[in-house]
């Protein structure tokens, strides 16, 4: 039997693997310490989600959006301080990747 494909629709989904997962092992889903927004979503200075919004993990193992932990670092009261913990912020060595689903 021979099958002719006349059109097909393409639909995908991705997430950032923020190497956290719930109880049924599928990936957690959190939102940014800063400005609220899931991990998904970009940050209030952003228009698109992906790439051009990536995320930043410290060495404390807070993760926030780039742009959301420069914004934070960059004013007076953070005294360069994880807004979470308050411990001085270093910036983790972890490769970011996206999951496709």
């Amino acid at each position: 039997m021979k099958v002719t494909v006349k059109r097909w629709h393409a639909i995908a989904q991705w997430q950032w693997d923020i190497g956290r997962t719930d109880e049924h092992g599928d990936a957690e889903e959190d939102v940014c310490g800063i400005c609220r927004v899931p991990f998904e979503g970009c940050c209030p200075t952003c228009k698109v989600p992906g790439d051009d919004c990536p995320l930043i993990w410290g060495e404390c193992s807070h993760v926030f959006h780039m742009h959301c932990l420069l914004k934070w670092i960059g004013t007076v009261a953070s005294k360069q301080q994880c807004p979470m913990d308050r411990r001085p912020w270093v910036t983790a060595e972890r490769k970011v990747t996206t999951n496709g689903s």
